[in-house]
C-alpha cells in the first residue's frame, strides 16, 4: 500500500488508516482485525484514551504486541475521568496532559506515541498551557509529534499559527466538504489532515439506504440524499469501483490528506478498506465530476 508523510513529520502512514474506535470488547476478534490490516499493508492506528474509557487503548496495544516497529500509533487525550466525575469532562491542561500520555502509554504497551493529539478543544482553553505540554512531551521522548483532532476554525488557527502541529484530523468525506475551505492553509503550513468518518455513517458504503433518517446528513436532506448518493454509486459502478471505495479515496484526492481513517469491526471490513488502498488515484475529472454532484460547505460556528 502506498504511503504518506504526516506534515512535516518523519511519520509515512499507509493511505488507508484504522480508525480504532470501532473495534469492540472482543479482544481475540479485535487481534484478528487489527492482524489483518497490518499483513494487508495498514500500518496507521488512530486510538484515543476516552474510547471505552482506556480499555479500546489496552485492547489494541495487546493485538500489536511484537508488531510495534511496524506501526505508526496514535493515541488522543484531553478528557479526563474517575474518580468525583461524572463520566467525564474537559480538561487539556499541561497537568493532566502529562499524566493523560503516561497512562495511555501503560495501557498500550508501550514507550512512546508517533502521534499524540488533543482529543478536541475550545477557544477559552489555555492554549500556550497545552502547547507547552505537548512540546515538553516531545522533549522528554514520550510521544514524537504531537496534532489536534477538532472541526473549530478558530481552534484550528491558534494551533497552526501558535504550535508546530503536523497535523489536524477533522470529519471528511463526499457529503462533508467543509475541510476543503482550510487546504490552502494546511499547505501553506506543511500540515496534513486525517480524514475521519469517510463514508458519512455508512451512506456512503454498500446498503446505505438502511442509514437514511429523516433528519438527512447535515446539510441535506432525506430527499437530496436520495437523490445524490445514487449518483455517486452510477459513477462508482462506471469507475468500477463500489461507491465504498469511491468514497475511501476521494478524500486522498487532496496532497493535503495523510490518511483516510476509518474503521472495521470485522475482518471483512478490514479487508475492504485495505482494497481501497490499492486503486490508483481519481482523475482530475472525476473529481470534479464528484464535486458537481455534492456540494461544499462551511463551518458556520467557532469562527471567531
Amino acid at each position: 500500500m502506498k504511503k504518506r508523510q504526516i506534515g512535516s513529520s518523519e511519520l509515512y502512514v499507509s493511505e488507508i488508516g484504522f480508525g480504532c474506535m470501532s473495534l469492540s470488547d472482543d479482544y481475540r476478534e479485535n487481534e484478528r482485525i487489527i492482524h489483518e490490516a497490518v499483513d494487508m499493508g495498514i500500518n496507521y492506528f488512530d486510538t484515543a484514551d476516552l474510547y471505552d474509557f482506556g480499555s479500546n487503548e489496552e485492547s489494541v496495544g495487546r493485538a500489536l504486541k511484537g508488531k510495534r516497529q511496524d506501526v505508526i500509533l496514535a493515541s488522543k487525550g484531553g478528557n479526563e475521568w474517575g474518580e468525583g466525575i461524572d463520566g467525564w469532562r474537559w480538561n487539556p491542561s499541561k497537568k493532566h496532559l502529562k499524566s493523560a500520555v503516561k497512562a495511555s502509554l501503560s495501557r498500550l504497551g508501550t514507550d512512546y506515541l508517533d502521534l499524540y493529539q488533543l482529543h478536541g478543544g475550545t477557544i477559552e482553553d489555555p492554549i500556550d498551557e497545552t502547547i507547552e505540554a505537548f512540546e515538553e512531551l516531545v522533549e522528554e521522548g514520550l510521544i514524537r509529534y504531537y496534532g489536534i483532532s477538532s472541526i473549530r476554525p478558530n481552534v484550528i488557527k491558534e494551533y497552526v499559527s501558535r504550535s508546530n502541529i503536523v497535523s489536524v484530523m477533522m470529519q471528511y468525506s463526499l457529503l462533508d466538504r467543509r475541510p476543503e475551505e482550510w487546504l490552502p492553509l494546511f499547505r501553506e503550513h506543511n500540515i496534513s489532515v486525517l480524514p475521519r468518518g469517510p463514508v458519512a455513517k455508512g451512506l456512503l458504503a454498500e446498503g446505505w439506504k438502511r442509514k437514511l433518517d429523516d433528519d438527512g446528513y447535515l446539510q441535506y436532506s432525506r430527499e437530496e440524499l436520495q437523490e445524490i448518493v445514487p449518483q455517486l454509486e452510477k459513477i462508482a459502478e462506471r469507475e468500477r469501483l463500489t461507491l465504498h471505495e469511491l468514497a475511501l479515496r476521494y478524500p486522498l484526492a487532496s496532497n493535503e490528506v495523510a490518511a483516510t481513517v476509518t474503521g472495521a469491526s470485522r475482518v471483512s471490513q478490514i479487508e475492504a478498506n485495505a482494497q481501497a488502498g490499492d486503486i490508483e488515484p481519481l482523475s482530475e475529472t472525476l473529481i470534479e465530476e464528484l464535486r458537481s454532484v455534492t456540494s461544499v460547505s462551511q463551518y458556520d460556528k467557532h469562527r471567531d
